[in-house]
């Protein structure tokens, strides 16, 4: 095992995990609740970017459902960035036979 090429390709990979974090960071996407009538808008580094709630379910009767579907809606949205996080760093590991626990 050469350490030198070992060393060279670890460098490789975190320079690629660098660039692909910055990508994800700059990737954006749109998830709804209660019908589209809470949107939240993340980008691919968990990063929540904006809310946007449809003034007819604001009920000042009903706080509970509103606060419901916004915590939905973000709770969505942070899976999916995650997602689509685990997917892209994936892509990086893919085939470098890391055992287990040891990919993105």
């Amino acid at each position: 095992m050469n350490i030198q090429k070992m060393m060279k390709q670890m460098q490789q990979m975190q320079s690629k995990m660098a660039q692909t974090q910055d990508d994800l960071a700059g990737k954006t996407m749109e998830v709804s609740s209660g019908g589209g009538r809470v949107t939240v808008t993340v980008t691919g580094a968990q990063e929540i970017t904006g809310i946007k709630i449809n003034k007819e379910i604001v009920d000042p009767e009903d706080v509970d459902m509103l606060e419901t579907l916004v915590l939905t809606a973000v709770q969505q949205a942070l899976a999916k960035s995650k997602e689509m996080a685990a997917g892209e760093m994936g892509k990086l590991t893919q085939g470098m036979g890391l055992p287990p626990g040891m990919g993105f």
